[in-house]
């Protein structure tokens, strides 16, 4: 590892990988692209006059047209993935953003020919449907098709159902396009230099105070100067999934959600009470506790994330990282770390940072004839090593349900963050077995507490503020004074009372991109951290069969209910008991970081 100290121009000249695209394809004027964009246009009208209007009475060769459908959505999930990696690493250039839209223009083009097969299939009768699943061959698909006949009571007419989707290009699409180009178009002058938005949220990681106070206020000063655009664009989307909703016969904002996750409404609102009472117990207590240690009367909200014992936080090369979670979850599968050494060994991931590229960090599984691509933004701290195991969690997923092909790879989001955040557990853990003394390992214990506060409380607190924004957008557009207000609100109650949140955090809510790209998705983190919790107990326990069945969960993508995939390892995500459990587990360790800083080696160190 290098010296905090020293770190700054040796990592600076680091080589960071840059992905590269070609096993999707190698340019946008690749001629297998072309040839892909004409055989997709070109099956997809075949498709349409040869089954339109037939699929309530083919019986046996349903199963040809499913594969057939299967083909041309994964023809089309190529195209639209390459053309949306290279804009998540190239959003400047209008030409990227121009590529993006006529491959949107394309694929939504073929999707208008083929729409009629998934709401023809929602007009079978259930006792037919319950016939034709008896088909070995179609009973393969049930998963595909138990969701798809989910959303039947939620259906339009043929009509409305084709002009939503060409419409959607002009609409909730290029609103999120304008969303993404935004962000990634702003910059901050923190120290007279300036920064993208990756590199202006990784310095409210400063161990100095002034330093983490000037990019927080900054970061503040930039999103109010385009606060007007981004309420502009949250309060559009807002009011065009409540037209949706609406006309679609959903009850409430999230109830689409609920059921694409296949989750019972009652099951999140258990998830999100228990966590909303854990907060006197979990965060609450937490911060407190960081309070006293910082010597200060009240925390700023730049100091959330800020290393409490920063003397023991070191600076990994790219090379160190990737060796570190490799060994982490080589100590739990060698079939593990060898599905990520490929992501590392092959270019699959985009590691630097540089103008125009996303922010964030996501897996894309691209589609299961090629492999996922893996983005992240490495500044070499110890939350990057583990935002790189957490994005390889989700590599080994995505490499493992892809044998379910196009239409059953994806799993339900519950399942989705599961192994994400089990890899980052496996890290977590390997790194606490190398702490030389009880200071360095509270060093790593505080990390590891923020983070799961960040992944459970801080999403309930985004779950919360989302809810209240989408039902008050029902009665009328709301301010960017207001949006900051019910932002606060949400904040203040999950942070606690060590914190003073100062009035220009207000505008923090406009940098989350889960609100503009999946609204509601924010709950799924919190669901998998309290699972993971209770997984890993499971699996510290030596279970025999414990990794038989964690293998099948990751590998059933979206064909078993999860459900079912859990019962296995006994766990009813429908017992209010099974969420206190893994709130528990945070509570435990926030007793084992208290008891680990009153020691006399802390006392020394201090």
């Amino acid at each position: 590892m290098i010296n905090k100290k020293q770190n700054s121009k040796q990592f600076k000249q680091q080589n960071l990988p840059h992905w590269h695209l070609g096993d999707l394809y190698e340019a946008p004027d690749d001629p297998a692209l072309v040839r892909d964009l004409n055989m997709l246009l070109e099956h997809a009208n075949a498709f349409q006059k040869k089954y339109q209007g037939k699929i309530a009475s083919l019986q046996s060769d349903l199963l040809a047209a499913i594969h057939a459908y299967q083909h041309i959505e994964e023809i089309s999930g190529k195209l639209m993935s390459y053309a949306y990696l290279r804009h998540a690493t190239d959003s400047n250039n209008p030409l990227t953003g121009s590529f993006l839209q006529n491959i949107q223009d394309k694929t939504t083009q073929a999707s208008s020919k083929t729409l009629f097969f998934m709401l023809e299939i929602n007009k079978i009768p259930e006792t037919n449907f319950i016939q034709i699943l008896k088909d070995v061959g179609i009973k393969k698909f049930a998963g595909w098709l138990r969701v798809v006949r989910a959303f039947a009571p939620h259906q339009l007419s043929d009509d409305l159902e084709k002009f939503s989707l060409e419409k959607s290009l002009s609409g909730r699409q290029a609103w999120i396009r304008l969303y993404d180009e935004t962000m990634a178009k702003l910059r901050f002058n923190i120290a007279g230099q300036s920064k993208t938005q990756s590199e202006a949220f990784h310095m409210l990681q400063s161990p100095i105070a002034t330093e983490r106070q000037e990019a927080a206020c900054e970061i503040a000063r930039v999103l109010q100067e385009n606060i007007n655009l981004l309420s502009l664009i949250t309060n559009t989307l807002a009011k065009d999934k409540e037209t949706e909703d609406l006309w679609r016969r959903f009850n409430t904002p999230a109830s689409a959600r609920h059921l694409a996750n296949q989750v019972e409404p009652s099951v999140v609102d258990t998830l999100v009470a228990t966590v909303r009472q854990s907060y006197p117990k979990t965060a609450h207590r937490y911060y407190q506790l960081k309070k006293q240690l910082m010597g200060a009367k009240k925390l700023a909200y730049w100091d959330r994330n800020t290393p409490l014992f920063h003397d023991t936080e070191q600076v990994f090369t790219w090379p160190q990282a990737c060796d570190l979670v490799l060994d982490s979850f080589a100590s739990f599968s060698p079939q593990f770390r060898d599905i990520a050494k490929k992501f590392i060994d092959n270019r699959w991931i985009d590691a630097a940072v540089y103008p125009g590229k996303d922010a964030g960090a996501f897996a894309h599984p691209t589609v299961p004839s090629v492999h996922p691509y893996i983005l992240v933004n490495f500044h070499g701290s110890i939350r990057d090593v583990m935002t790189l195991a957490h994005e390889l969690g989700h590599g080994v997923h995505q490499t493992l349900s892809a044998q379910q092909g196009f239409l059953m790879s994806e799993p339900s989001l519950p399942l989705s963050e599961t192994a994400s955040i089990f890899g980052e557990m496996l890290t977590f853990q390997h790194l606490l077995g190398q702490c030389k003394n009880s200071y360095e390992k509270a060093g790593l214990l505080s990390r590891k507490i923020e983070d799961m506060l960040n992944t459970v409380v801080r999403q309930i607190a985004f779950h919360q503020f989302e809810t209240i924004v989408h039902h008050e957008r029902r009665q009328g557009e709301l301010s960017p004074k207001r949006l900051g207000e019910i932002w606060l609100e949400f904040q203040n109650e999950s942070l606690g009372p060590a914190f003073d949140l100062a009035p220009e955090y207000s505008w923090y809510w406009s940098y989350i991109p889960h609100f503009i790209h999946t609204p509601f998705y924010v709950y799924a983190y919190a669901f998998a951290d309290c699972l993971v919790n209770s997984l890993y107990g499971i699996y510290q326990n030596a279970s025999h069969s414990f990794m038989e069945h964690y293998i099948h969960l990751l590998s059933s993508g979206g064909a078993i209910p999860y459900q079912q995939l859990l019962l296995p390892f006994g766990i009813d995500v429908a017992d209010g008991k099974f969420w206190q459990q893994g709130i528990g587990v945070i509570e435990k360790m926030i007793d084992q970081f208290e008891q680990l800083t009153v020691t006399s080696e802390y006392g020394r160190k201090r």
